[in-house]
């Protein structure tokens, strides 16, 4: 099935909605998420600013989320940590016209698939000038996946289920190249949107990547006018 044969576009949020494509590198956005995850750390279990950040960073890259290895090992309450990572200030962040124009004009059914909360994805998206063309009931989150974080093959079953999407009929795009393995396994087009962070291109070599773009609105432009052929 073709690009412009889909039906469904599947979108992460951090690193895809926005990111260096838009003029919003996901450094700026997650750096402030960052800091206030070391604090949050930092509090929690009484430990330097370093101990967080190697807490922090560790559970990253071995649970795909630090929030994962907080909960597993330190019995912390998913929603308290969220909604204290979250508590940032993204008001330098402005209506991206460009994308709206293109999701506006593209028919397909459109989701977010984050690893973040939904107030987090409320927030970017109402920034972007964005969420009205979303709305909670097309957003997949964490707590919606019950903390269990993508690529778990659970919980992307769960979001299919949620969305009533087939994976067969659906582009699904990432800034982390291996939260693609299963949208791949599943029959989703998968799309990687390059970027240098050393997480997200982790992977990016891999054969269950079926495109790889620079820019989302591009992208999406591009499938538009394949299918006004």
């Amino acid at each position: 099935m073709s690009l412009k044969d889909k039906k469904y576009l599947l979108l992460d949020l951090d690193g895809v909605c926005y990111g260096s494509h838009n003029g919003y590198p996901l450094e700026k956005v997650f750096g402030m998420v960052s800091k206030r995850m070391t604090l949050f750390i930092q509090k929690k279990l009484n430990v330097s600013e370093k101990e967080a950040k190697e807490l922090q960073t560790n559970y990253f890259y071995k649970y795909n989320t630090s929030l994962n290895g907080l909960m597993l090992h330190h019995n912390v309450i998913g929603d308290e940590f969220l909604k204290f990572v979250h508590d940032i200030d993204i008001s330098f962040m402005k209506e991206d016209k460009v994308m709206r124009d293109e999701l506006k004009k593209l028919d397909m059914k459109k989701f977010i698939f984050t690893n973040g909360s939904a107030e987090h994805a409320e927030n970017i998206l109402t920034h972007l000038g964005l969420y009205d063309l979303f709305g909670r009931d097309k957003v997949f989150d964490i707590k919606d996946a019950g903390y269990k974080p993508k690529p778990e093959a659970e919980t992307f079953d769960l979001m299919v289920k949620k969305f009533n999407i087939n994976p067969k009929e659906t582009i699904y795009i990432e800034d982390i190249a291996k939260n693609l393995s299963i949208g791949h396994k599943r029959g989703c087009t998968t799309v990687w949107l390059k970027n240098d962070e050393h997480f997200g291109k982790m992977d990016s070599n891999k054969d269950y990547i079926s495109h790889k773009i620079e820019n989302l609105s591009l992208f999406l432009k591009e499938i538009r006018l394949l299918k006004s052929k």
